[in-house]
């Protein structure tokens, strides 16, 4: 099984043992999350919908439709975030990456540390080329983790987000080739 290790996290792939741990994630979370993960976040309310959402997401792994993969704490096996490989388009070998942490693991560099491993995952074993990383411009964390990780900004996509209850907003996009 693909998993990376480092001092005290690992990354792995989603698995139906880890459904309440993200719920509990998601809900401890809903705040943060609620704007630019709405869709996650509704489908990880209760135990019973975040099981159906491990379910699907395994599914979709083992059908290379989308790679999910959780940061989990080794000394307390909490779910501390979450990474996605997505959009993926493998004609033009090409895909993108989003990411979520949870409130007490932001700024230790877990994120940027998973995004670099799973950039390399998606290069080397999922032979594809082109990254990306769209965020909006007021996520400064989420930009520093596209920067730190070699991303390069591209342009601003024009109303290319709708979060729940708000106009759709302009997101910039940071891409990652594989230089291989």
């Amino acid at each position: 099984m693909l998993t990376y290790h480092f001092d005290n996290f690992i990354i792995e792939p989603v698995h139906e043992k880890y459904a309440w741990r993200i719920c509990d994630l998601m809900t401890t979370n809903s705040d943060r999350f609620k704007r630019f993960f709405p869709q996650t976040l509704q489908q990880n309310l209760t135990p019973t919908l975040s099981q159906y959402f491990v379910a699907n997401k395994v599914r979709q792994f083992a059908k290379k439709e989308e790679f999910l993969f959780v940061l989990k704490e080794i000394q307390h096996r909490t779910i501390m975030g979450l990474v996605y490989i997505k959009e993926i388009d493998w004609v033009k070998k090409e895909a993108e990456l989003a990411y979520c942490i949870g409130y007490q693991y932001e700024g230790k560099g877990y994120t940027t540390k998973s995004v670099k491993a799973l950039s390399h995952y998606a290069f080397n074993e999922l032979k594809l080329e082109t990254l990306r990383i769209i965020a909006h411009k007021s996520n400064q964390a989420s930009i520093r983790v596209a920067e730190k990780c070699g991303y390069l900004w591209i342009e601003t996509l024009p109303k290319a987000f709708t979060p729940p209850k708000e106009s759709a907003l302009d997101m910039e996009l940071y891409v990652l080739e594989n230089e291989g």
